[in-house]
């Protein structure tokens, strides 16, 4: 990076209307609390906050993570979050870079990042293609079977209305072979998606997924190891050491990604050398072959010999519990200087 005469200035993107409205402002946080202000200059920006706009928060998650509700109840009582139009104009809040802590649609879905593109303000993760891909589970399915990148088998349709044609999915689920996960396919955290062991249940979990999403992904689930892989840069990214999850209530829903305690994070992964390369070379594949810049978190399923891609992540969460800072500590680079390399990956294109 070019040295720069003076602070940074750096807004950090948060809340937002996605159902993952709340963990986006505990992320937030985190980043407010952990920069430098010796190097930046930061600010709170509430991505809801756009005068004029006529969407409204979309449903949250049917159960609240105290730990994640507390969180975003404290920053907006403190009225500390800026709007969307304070960092648009000219004015002295006009950041150098924004540092996107957003989770969900309307923020990790590449809308808030073509917005910044035509702005003309740097932002820290992956561009718009990237956002979006990632964000449409169907869509980053099929983009990275066809780089080939092993993925679990699965079956995506829309719902128009609430109503699909349920006998054409059942057929489809029926050749899959239950047990299967059905999720809502542009959702994050979770949020929407159930275990189905049996065709009696299938239709009343498409009602629960439809609640967040109109687009719907039915996937083969294969019972494993859940590994993780972040990586880090542009150019030439890099793995960083492979996480294993072990949820204590034996999955890894919502609660168990938000509540303090209520999962095992064993980093580095005790697994073979071979597989953790493994999981570190499909995390790569994964990132490149979706486009992705500066950060990305690869989940991953291992069974017996084999993994499978579960998802993409591009705006890793970085709550108290989350896997990237782990991860990055693991490889020895404390959160501040996780926060820097974000920042600087974010700026190398224009400076």
């Amino acid at each position: 990076m070019v040295e720069r005469k003076g602070k940074i200035k750096v807004a950090v993107m948060m809340g937002g209307m996605s159902s993952e409205r709340g963990v986006s402002l505990s992320t937030g946080k985190q980043i407010l609390d952990a920069l430098d202000m010796g190097k930046y200059e930061a600010v709170g920006v509430d991505a809801a906050l756009i005068p004029g706009t006529r969407r409204q928060c979309l449903q949250g998650a049917s159960t609240e993570v105290e730990a994640v509700a507390s969180v975003g109840a404290a920053l907006c009582s403190e009225n500390k979050l800026v709007s969307v139009q304070e960092i648009a104009g000219d004015s002295g809040l006009r950041p150098d870079v924004v540092f996107l802590a957003l989770h969900g649609r309307y923020g990790e879905d590449g809308t808030v990042q073509g917005f910044l593109e035509l702005l003309g303000i740097p932002y820290t993760g992956s561009g718009v293609l990237a956002s979006a891909l990632a964000m449409d589970k169907s869509m980053a399915k099929k983009v990275l079977a066809i780089d080939g990148v092993p993925v679990p088998a699965s079956v995506d349709f829309c719902c128009k209305n609430g109503k699909w044609d349920e006998e054409f999915i059942t057929a489809a689920v029926d050749k899959i072979g239950y047990p299967v996960i059905v999720k809502p396919s542009r959702q994050g955290s979770s949020i929407g998606m159930t275990k189905v062991n049996s065709r009696e249940a299938l239709n009343n979990a498409i009602k629960d997924a439809v609640c967040y999403d109109g687009q719907i992904i039915i996937e083969q689930f294969i019972e494993g190891r859940e590994l993780t892989v972040a990586v880090l840069g542009n150019n030439e990214p890099f793995a960083l050491p492979v996480i294993e999850i072990v949820p204590k209530n034996g999955s890894y829903d919502y609660e168990a990604k938000y509540t303090p305690g209520a999962t095992q994070e064993i980093v580095p992964a005790v697994i073979s050398s071979e597989a953790a390369e493994r999981a570190q070379e499909l995390g790569l594949a994964a990132h490149k072959s979706l486009g992705c810049k500066g950060v990305s978190r690869t989940d991953i399923i291992m069974t017996n010999d084999e993994m499978f891609v579960l998802e993409v992540n591009t705006i890793p969460g970085m709550t108290p519990t989350s896997l990237l800072p782990q991860a990055a500590a693991a490889a020895g680079i404390s959160f501040g200087r996780l926060l820097d390399m974000l920042i600087e990956y974010a700026m190398e294109d224009n400076v």
